[in-house]
């Protein structure tokens, strides 16, 4: 071992640029600030700033979903509590994120000397065991465990598709790291194990007239589009996704036949699924709001259940399986159904839905259909936690689009950050953000981070008066009186002039005034944000999906 000229911040950095990162979003603090000053003078990754590092953890969890990874800098105690809500979030939708926090000097953490930011005990590992429980992987970084720890920790993080956490000292940032051999770092498949996974899923599949596919959050986390349509085509079955697993397959392809959302959704999606002879579940999450409530009915030895690192079928479980592998075998097999797949109608998918009434009021029933016809290629949708989780689901993505939203951890808040981040891994692709006004005054400061950075979303405001999605959701009170669910009224349009910012924005109450606004935002969108408020008369104004789930809770209620 041996010193070299390379510090440990540059060190950093130069393992960040080599997985491909070109922007690290974060807050400034005054314990990361020679990490900064480091960045700040480093070529190829730029600084993102973010209004406060729950935003910024939010950005870099959107980032992250497109570009594979993605790195956070926060400052110690205050900076790094913060942004945990984002990290867990993060770790619960497997998002790989690497979260740097940057800490008191080394001597200072010795010596156990009360800093601030800290609680003032002396004990400075405190937070990283917070963390611990969030993340796939913690480490205290130094020069001399460097080039172990960091390679390590980025490692976990694509591996897991887990959020992983770095903390350095503030001085420890410019010494010069000790040489050590990177470790050689890689994961493969057991050849015993796949063999035996590929003969038991051969013989259910072979006994079998039909099939089906379902693809789920992992088919997007490890890169497993191609080979999950590769079985579909291959096998001649339908595929249908997972609502935490939408976009993973292509819907415009003839194999796809929609979301499965058990008693919620599409019946003919559900029919097909549930009476097939065999399912392929690529990354199958059994989660409520995944299952519709666990109103999906799977007969599980019938299911082929593929995950990142095994395979379970029946009661068998095959470990040291990578997904890929798994996947690859399955299309090569020598069966083929004969059935026809079945050609299935999308909710919002229809002429008919866009003729109303033009003075007709904005309800769900005819703004989704509107939706569905601005989509275009390669958009990255955003849908926020909330109404708009359960209309934005059903619609029918385009080629090559991409769906964003936390159908798992489901915090309120997310997806304008979320777009923000979108906006800034990929800058020449159009984002389209759908949130609503509840959901926007938690985080709208980050459309000051859009118009300081140049995006250009089109941003669409639900105006419904209030958290409609929780008055659905609490099925106890009567909704009258589930007073803490409404919300202070702000005049959103305006908040581009609070900003200091150029933007289109237009206000809308009715189908004809939400189709101009479209139609200038469409136009206006190469040169500047667009923002269209909706203004909805009915505060349960809601998507038929949503409408679903509170019957279903309805009388879940009577039956206690």
């Amino acid at each position: 071992m041996s010193v070299t000229n390379i510090t440990l911040g540059q060190y950093l950095l130069d393992c960040l640029k080599r997985e491909g990162l070109t922007e690290v979003f974060g807050i400034p603090g005054d314990y990361n600030f020679t990490l900064l000053d480091t960045l700040e003078e480093y070529e190829g990754i730029e600084f993102i700033t973010g209004r406060n590092e729950l935003n910024a953890g939010y950005a870099a969890d959107s980032y992250a979903r497109i570009k594979g990874l993605s790195a956070l800098i926060t400052t110690f105690g205050v900076g790094e509590m913060s942004a945990c809500n984002a990290i867990a979030g993060a770790y619960s939708e497997s998002v790989p994120i690497i979260h740097i926090v940057g800490a008191p000097k080394s001597q200072a953490q010795q010596d156990h000397q009360l800093m601030h930011h800290s609680l003032l005990d002396g004990n400075y590992d405190v937070f990283r065991q917070a963390y611990e429980p969030i993340t796939a992987y913690s480490a205290v970084v130094t020069p001399e465990n460097a080039m172990i720890e960091i390679p390590q920790a980025i490692h976990i993080a694509k591996t897991t598709k887990k959020p992983v956490y770095l903390v350095l000292a503030l001085d420890q940032v410019l010494e010069s790291i000790t040489t050590h051999i990177e470790p050689s770092l890689q994961v493969s498949t057991h050849s015993n194990s796949l063999q035996a996974a590929v003969k038991h899923a051969d013989q259910l599949i072979q006994s079998s007239n039909n099939g089906a596919l379902l693809s789920d959050n992992p088919v997007l986390r490890y890169d497993l589009q191609m080979p999950v349509q590769q079985v579909a085509e291959n096998l001649n079955i339908p595929a249908a996704s997972m609502m935490m697993g939408k976009s993973g397959f292509d819907e415009r392809h003839p194999h796809y036949i929609g979301m499965y959302g058990g008693t919620f959704g599409s019946e003919e999606v559900r029919h097909t699924v549930e009476n097939a002879d065999f399912v392929i579940a690529a990354g199958l999450i059994w989660s409520d709001l995944n299952t519709a409530n666990f109103t999906a009915e799977l007969d599980f030895q019938k299911v082929i259940n593929i995950q990142p690192d095994h395979v379970k079928i029946g009661e068998s479980v095959y470990p040291n399986i990578l997904a890929k592998d798994m996947l690859e075998a399955l299309a090569q097999l020598d069966w083929r159904s004969q059935a026809e797949i079945v050609v299935t109608e999308f909710p919002y998918d229809t002429e008919k839905l866009l003729s109303a009434e033009k003075d007709q009021p904005l309800h769900a029933g005819n703004y989704y259909p509107r939706f569905q016809q601005l989509l275009a290629a390669n958009d990255i949708v955003i849908a926020e936690t909330g109404t708009f989780t359960y209309g934005i689901s059903q619609l029918q993505l385009p080629e090559g689009a991409t769906y964003i939203g936390q159908a798992g951890w489901q915090s309120i808040g997310y997806a304008t950050p979320a777009a923000f981040g979108a906006c800034i891994a990929a800058p020449d692709r159009r984002v389209l953000l759908f949130t609503g006004d509840g959901s926007l005054q938690l985080t709208v400061q980050e459309i000051s981070s859009m118009l300081e950075q140049g995006c250009k979303p089109i941003i669409f405001v639900l105006n419904n008066k209030g958290y409609t999605i929780e008055k659905y959701l609490n099925v106890k009170v009567d909704i009258d009186k589930q007073v803490y669910n409404d919300i202070p009224r702000w005049q959103y349009t305006k908040l581009i002039e609070a900003f200091g910012g150029d933007a289109y924005t237009m206000q809308v109450h009715t189908n004809q005034e939400l189709d101009q606004a479209i139609q200038e935002a469409e136009q206006q969108q190469n040169q500047k944000l667009c923002l269209i408020e909706m203004m909805i008369d009915d505060p349960m104004d809601a998507p038929k999906y949503l409408r679903k789930t509170r019957e279903f809770l309805q009388k879940q209620e009577q039956q206690q």
